[in-house]
């Protein structure tokens, strides 16, 4: 009986030990090369996250990647939970330092994240290609001012291509244009580069979207909108 009992323990200890172990195996944190990196990122549908700031990011930054920062701690859990948990997340930062916290972190909720090796400069050693250009011209506050008081009705959207709330809401958008036709002047503001505009507007966080009727501010929203809640303030 007494052998019988050791043996039950020793079974359950076994397989609660390999459990374990199965558990970290799925959790650990994964590095790849550049060569390995830039294979994995031509994939369809994958997310690329720099966790890196605004301007280093204007600066160079991965094609298609997204933008959170990860010395924002707000920000970083703000936006990173409009990513897909059913996609893999490839991360980097300029040496992946960064970026291996952040994949910490997205582990830990739930992510399947990829780190960069050696992060952007590892990456610009190998002589690969990347994007941005931080001498792109910056919308003027005169040419705004003349949008808004030339058009009747005006949907200004402060947002970047790299930010995911930004991204999620762009179906939106694009089917508010479509419905709203002529009647509607969407004006595109880039959230990382037209900080002249931004400060005028009293920019907070992105996406913000505002509404101007013959010129006057009437409607203002931050974050993810609903399609109905936008089609109602421009009604």
């Amino acid at each position: 009986m007494k052998n019988l009992f050791f043996v039950l323990v020793f079974t359950m200890t076994s397989v609660f030990i390999g459990c374990a172990q199965k558990k970290a195996a799925e959790t650990q944190s994964i590095s790849l090369s550049v060569k390995e990196f830039q294979s994995a990122i031509l994939q369809q549908g994958v997310q690329v996250l720099d966790v890196r700031n605004a301007d280093e990011f204007k600066n160079g930054h991965l094609k298609n990647a997204l933008l959170v920062n990860w010395n924002d701690p707000k920000e970083f859990q703000n936006k990173t939970q409009h990513l897909d948990k059913s996609k893999t997340v490839y991360v980097y930062c300029q040496a992946g330092g960064r970026s291996a916290a952040a994949q910490s972190y997205l582990i830990e909720k739930g992510f399947k994240v990829i780190n960069l090796e050696g992060g952007l400069s590892n990456w610009k050693m190998n002589n690969l290609p990347m994007e941005g250009n931080a001498n792109m011209a910056q919308m003027e506050v005169s040419d705004f001012e003349k949008v808004i008081k030339g058009n009747e009705l005006v949907l200004v959207d402060i947002g970047a291509t790299w930010c995911p709330p930004c991204r999620k809401m762009q179906p939106v958008i694009d089917k508010i244009k479509q419905v709203q036709g002529n009647k509607l002047y969407l004006l595109n503001v880039d959230g990382g580069n037209d900080m002249e505009v931004m400060k005028y507007l009293q920019f907070e966080s992105m996406p913000t979207y505002i509404i101007y009727k013959k010129g006057v501010e009437v409607w203002r929203k931050q974050g993810i909108v609903a399609s109905q809640d936008l089609e109602k303030a421009l009604q």
